[in-house]
């Protein structure tokens, strides 16, 4: 597991942030049951209990702040007796809500959990695999990491700021024994809209929008129960990229989850700019209808 040239003990150590619901609690509970060590942060303890029955180790994490992202790297090095194996950057929110509707505030928070708290704990994390020697970086991005849909802009953002960022990260660390990947999966069986929904309530001036309209429709799709979106996977469609990441000798750069994302990623590269935006325009129209 995670190559065969680490300088490791029995199991791989990794430590997995946004582990309450979904992606990552599914990751945490499958690596613990693959044998992996695993420390899974989540932001109230409430979140821990389930994962604490089945065993996995716990610790809070809120990465808008950067005392919490330096007490929880203090607890996982002291808990793994200074050896992190791998990092697993899955913990992030989406805010709702049109472009024009998103205030500064509200931007700057999008990414001070989706960027840049997640990077200040990266760089934590790289400073002790440099110390080692060794080491894998998993980022969850997104579909929309590739390409921009409506009413997400806050997210699509984010999103593209990761990977810049990883695409940059990868190139300086070529000559080392730490490899970089991403996730970039498309709707997946999560408590995603829940999330959303809330920021879109807290942060957006529905009535005074131009998009009030169209928020409406919104809001039916960010509260529909089940699955939202076409092509729709569980979260453990995700896991099986990531074991591939942590355990192949030769990882990938890029790991594709779900048709949106392996069609989106095509056409990108194949289309014209207005056809592709002509596309993502019909397929918001549709959605918020």
């Amino acid at each position: 597991m995670v190559k065969s040239s680490v300088k490791r003990g029995a199991q791989p150590n990794i430590l997995i942030t946004g582990c309450s619901t979904g992606i990552g609690f599914c990751a945490a509970k499958v690596l613990h049951q693959r044998g992996y060590n695993v420390i899974a942060t989540v932001r109230n303890t409430d979140d821990a209990r389930l994962l604490q029955q089945l065993g996995v180790i716990t610790t809070l994490l809120e990465l808008n702040d950067s005392q919490s992202i330096n007490d929880a790297v203090q607890f996982t090095l002291d808990h793994f007796n200074g050896q992190i194996d791998a990092l697993f950057n899955n913990a992030s929110y989406g805010q709702a809500g049109a472009v024009e509707d998103l205030s500064r505030a509200v931007l700057r928070e999008q990414f001070e959990t989706n960027v840049f708290g997640a990077q200040e704990l990266t760089n934590l994390i790289i400073t002790q695999m440099r110390k080692q020697g060794h080491g894998r970086i998993i980022y969850n991005s997104s579909v929309l990491g590739l390409v921009a849909m409506a009413y997400r802009g806050a997210y699509n953002a984010s999103k593209y700021a990761i990977e810049g960022l990883v695409d940059t990260l990868r190139l300086e660390l070529y000559d080392t024994d730490i490899h970089i990947s991403l996730i970039e999966p498309g709707p997946i069986i999560s408590k995603f809209r829940t999330t959303a929904f809330k920021k879109y309530q807290q942060n957006i001036d529905k009535e005074n929008s131009a998009h009030k309209a169209t928020y409406h429709a919104m809001e039916q799709r960010l509260t529909k129960q089940g699955p939202a979106a076409p092509f729709t996977l569980p979260p453990e469609a995700v896991v099986t990229k990531l074991i591939h990441a942590l355990e192949s000798k030769r990882p990938k750069i890029r790991y594709y989850v779900t048709f949106p994302t392996y069609l989106f990623a095509t056409l990108k590269r194949v289309l014209p700019h207005r056809c592709l935006d002509w596309l993502l325009i019909k397929i918001a129209a549709a959605e918020n209808k």
